[in-house]
C-alpha cells in the first residue's frame, strides 16, 4: 500500500462544505468482485463472471456468488464521514431463528475502525423442507460511518459476506479517489461456505480475510456456500482471474450434497486443476482438504437439517448417509482426504508449485473438543480466527507454499 497521503485534494474539515459529495460507484473503487451488474437500484457485485452464472441454474450457487464475501470498497480520502446506501437481501429460514443483519466493516489504513448494519432490504424466505423460496421487496438502507480521522487515509468498507448487497449510492464529505493498485500480491481462494464465512462475526474476520491480512496479500474470495462442487465454470473463473497464488479447498460440499462417487471424484479434481493451470501454469497452487467435521468423517452425505433441535433455537445438521455405502463409492471426508493426498503427490512430481494441506491441520480433533461446530457443519467466530491464523502460519511461512520466493 502506498503510504504517501499528501497527494489527495481536500481542504481541512473546518473549511469543507457541509453538503455531501455523491461519489460515482465505479469499478476502480471495488475489490474482490469479478463482475458488476447494473440493476434498477444500482450495482450488484458478483463473485463469478456472467458466463459462469449463465451455465448453472442452481439457486444455491446464484445466492452464494452474489453474497459479496471479500468484496470491499477501497478509496483514499480526507473525509470525516462516509455513507453507503445499499439494498440488502435478508435470508430467513422458515421455522428457524431469525438471522442477524449483515455487518459492514470499516478499515482505516488497514485497521478496524468501525462496524454497522443496514436495516430494511428485500427478504428472502426459504422453506428447507420443500426447497421453496419467496422474496418480499423492502426499502433501501444506509451504512453510516461518521467521526473518521481528519487526515488523508485509505478507507475500506467490507460488504456483508452473507447478504446479497446492491450498492445504490456512496457519499462523503470530501473528495475520494481509488487507492493506487499494486504493492501487494493477490491471493485467489476457492472453497465452501466455511471459506465464504458462514458463522464468522463479520466480513473482515472470515478465516480467508484474516489469513490475507496476516499474510499481507489482497484477497479474492471465491468461497461459495454449498457450491464448491468442482464445476468446470468455477475452474474457468479461477483460470481467468489474475492472481499470484491460488488455493482450492475441496471436499465438504461433495459429501453434504452427495453429488458424486469416488470413480468420478479423482478425474474431476484432475480436470479442475488442469483448467486452473491453463491460466496459471507456474503460480503456487495449494490444494486443501476438508477441516474436521465429525458427522461426515466416515459417514457419507447428504447432510440434512436436524429439525429436532429447532426448539433449542439452533438449526443443526446430521449426516443422512450410511457408513456401509462407502463400499459402493460414496464419499466421506476421510475418503476424500486420502484421494486428494494421493492425487496431489502424483501431480507434484511434474508440478513443483503444487502443494497439499490437510484441513485437519487447520481444525482437527483437539480443536473440535475445544471449539465444536455449533451447527455440526460450520465454525463459529473464534474458530474462524483460529483457522485463519493457522492458514497464514502454514501458507505464508518462510518455507510455505505462498512464500515470496514462490509467489
Amino acid at each position: 500500500m502506498n503510504d504517501r497521503h499528501d497527494d489527495v485534494p481536500g481542504a481541512p474539515a473546518a473549511d469543507r462544505a457541509a453538503d455531501w459529495i455523491t461519489i460515482p460507484l465505479t469499478a476502480d473503487l471495488l475489490r474482490g468482485a469479478l463482475d458488476l451488474e447494473r440493476t434498477e437500484h444500482g450495482i450488484l457485485p458478483h463473485r463469478l463472471p456472467a458466463l459462469a452464472r449463465a451455465q448453472c441454474a442452481d439457486g444455491q450457487l446464484a445466492m452464494a456468488e452474489a453474497q459479496p464475501s471479500g468484496v470491499r470498497l477501497a478509496f483514499r480520502t480526507r473525509a470525516t464521514a462516509v455513507e453507503l446506501d445499499t439494498l440488502p437481501t435478508k435470508m430467513v429460514y422458515q421455522g428457524a431463528p431469525p438471522r442477524p443483519d449483515g455487518v459492514y466493516d470499516l478499515l482505516v489504513d488497514g485497521r478496524a475502525a468501525g462496524q454497522t448494519t443496514v436495516t430494511g432490504g428485500d427478504v428472502l424466505t426459504v422453506d428447507m423442507t420443500t426447497g421453496s423460496a419467496e422474496t418480499r421487496p423492502g426499502p433501501v438502507g444506509t451504512a453510516r460511518f461518521p467521526g473518521l480521522p481528519d487526515r488523508v487515509k485509505d478507507v475500506e468498507i467490507w460488504l456483508p459476506h452473507n447478504e446479497i448487497t446492491q450498492l445504490v449510492a456512496l457519499r462523503a464529505d470530501a473528495p475520494v479517489e481509488p487507492v493506487p493498485a499494486g504493492g501487494r500480491k493477490v491471493w485467489l481462494h476457492h472453497g465452501s461456505s466455511i471459506s465464504q464465512g458462514s458463522n464468522a462475526a463479520s466480513p473482515s474476520t472470515t478465516w480467508p480475510a484474516l489469513a490475507a491480512s496476516l499474510g499481507g496479500v489482497e484477497l479474492i474470495n471465491l468461497g461459495l456456500g454449498g457450491s464448491a462442487l468442482l464445476d468446470p465454470f468455477t475452474a474457468r473463473a479461477l483460470r481467468d482471474t489474475p492472481a499470484d497464488m491460488i488455493s482450492v479447498k475441496i471436499g465438504i460440499n461433495l459429501v453434504n450434497t452427495d453429488l458424486m462417487r469416488l470413480r468420478a471424484f479423482g478425474p474431476a479434481v484432475h480436470g479442475f486443476l488442469d483448467t486452473i493451470r491453463e491460466g496459471h501454469p507456474t503460480a503456487p497452487l495449494l490444494v486443501v482438504s476438508p477441516v474436521l467435521c465429525p458427522i461426515h468423517e466416515d459417514t457419507p452425505g447428504p447432510s440434512a437439517p436436524d429439525f429436532s433441535d429447532l426448539g433449542e433455537g439452533q438449526l443443526r445438521f446430521r449426516a443422512a448417509g450410511d457408513p456401509a455405502e462407502r463400499a459402493a463409492g460414496k464419499l466421506t471426508l476421510n475418503v476424500i482426504r486420502d484421494e486428494l493426498a494421493r492425487l496431489v503427490s502424483r501431480r507434484a512430481a511434474d508440478d513443483p508449485n503444487l502443494h497439499y494441506l490437510d484441513g485437519r491441520d487447520l481444525y482437527g480433533e483437539a480443536d473440535s473438543a475445544e471449539l465444536p461446530l455449533p451447527d455440526r457443519l460450520h465454525p463459529d467466530a473464534a474458530t474462524h480466527r483460529r483457522i485463519g491464523e493457522r492458514f497464514a502460519a502454514l501458507a505464508f511461512a518462510a518455507d510455505g507454499p505462498f512464500t515470496a520466493e514462490r509467489a
